[in-house]
């Protein structure tokens, strides 16, 4: 019993100490603050919650600023994969005809529709893949260290592997909000729903459709964003790596191992990202049943009625839209990993 007494009080003057240390460090850090604010901001950066958080923070601001840029042809990439839907022949549509259409429609700024999903996408989805990704790679550095090796390539794209597939699933409604906004326009106008948000479109798609549907399309869109984290960041940190030993600046080398992340990315994910889109963008029919019953019967359907080539229509677009974004996404991660040191 005694015993027991003497652990409890140990473990409250433990306690208490703790409380203590706590406190004289917050005053330390106030006092400091005082008299010289850049060190306190600085000391601030190094607490443990800061050192754990900033590469998610980093990561989710990198990806709303390149988002903000690229808004517009993510809306073209998406009218262009869903134009013709179910038919082999027809006018092909390019991505110029996709711009007057949309432009001719509306107006300019209809190029933007969807902006508040897809910035909310990237604070939970970029926030998530790019906070994974680089917490990996720190504790996979820190073990082939000790081990006297560097980290290899089956490694980096293990991390981008898994760290996509995680993050997809936490951003799924934000991207399916998206989509649907974006796919609105393409409707008859008595049938099209107006979103006004992301807010509006999964609230109102909760309510018709049950909280499960911000869950549809969820497996495609989970081996896209592994297929496209395999491509951009394995092959990013790959290139980056593998360019230090040359005479590129670094900004040059950042550059280029975003351009080459950028084609692979857009290569293995584009076909992913394709069903993707027709299985959020799908609704049910007169006869209540949805077009497609799940990503393995779209492709099914694509190849048969469309053909394989299908999957990479719009190739082009998707790739000036994924290299640009993953260029301005790794690049201003890059600059605020390197501020934030």
């Amino acid at each position: 019993m005694s015993s027991t007494i003497d652990q409890a009080k140990a473990k409250a003057d433990e306690a208490a100490k703790v409380a203590k240390d706590a406190a004289a460090k917050t005053q330390e850090l106030a006092q400091t603050a005082k008299t010289d604010p850049k060190a306190a901001a600085q000391g601030f950066l190094h607490t443990p919650f800061m050192r754990g958080a900033l590469p998610f923070v980093n990561g989710g601001l990198a990806g709303m600023v390149a988002t903000s840029c690229i808004q517009p042809i993510d809306m073209i990439k998406v009218r262009l994969q869903l134009a013709g839907e179910g038919t082999t022949g027809g006018v092909k549509p390019t991505p110029i005809s996709v711009t007057r259409e949309v432009i001719a429609q509306g107006k300019v700024l209809d190029l933007y529709t969807g902006l508040s999903a897809g910035l909310l996408r990237q604070a939970v989805y970029t926030t998530a893949r790019l906070g994974f990704f680089d917490t990996f790679m720190k504790t996979l550095g820190a073990r082939a260290e000790e081990q006297g090796r560097k980290v290899n390539f089956y490694e980096r794209a293990g991390s981008g592997l898994t760290a996509g597939g995680l993050a997809a699933m936490v951003g799924n409604p934000a991207d399916l909000a998206l989509i649907r906004m974006q796919s609105d326009g393409l409707k008859p106008k008595a049938e099209r729903a107006h979103y006004k948000s992301v807010i509006d479109a999964l609230s109102r798609i909760a309510k018709t459709e049950g909280i499960g549907a911000w869950w549809a399309g969820a497996y495609p869109t989970v081996v896209r964003a592994m297929a496209l984290n395999f491509g951009q960041l394995a092959f990013f940190s790959e290139a980056k790596s593998q360019l230090q030993d040359t005479s590129l600046s670094p900004r040059a080398q950042t550059l280029a191992a975003s351009a080459i992340a950028g084609f692979f990315a857009s290569f293995f994910s584009l076909p992913f990202d394709f069903v993707k889109t027709r299985l959020q963008k799908q609704s049910k029919g007169p006869d209540g049943k949805l077009p497609y019953s799940g990503m393995v019967d779209c492709f099914r359907k694509v190849i048969a009625n469309e053909g394989p080539l299908r999957f990479y229509r719009g190739f082009s677009t998707y790739y000036v839209r994924i290299a640009p974004h993953a260029m301005i996404t790794l690049i201003v991660a890059d600059y605020l990993g390197f501020i934030t040191k």
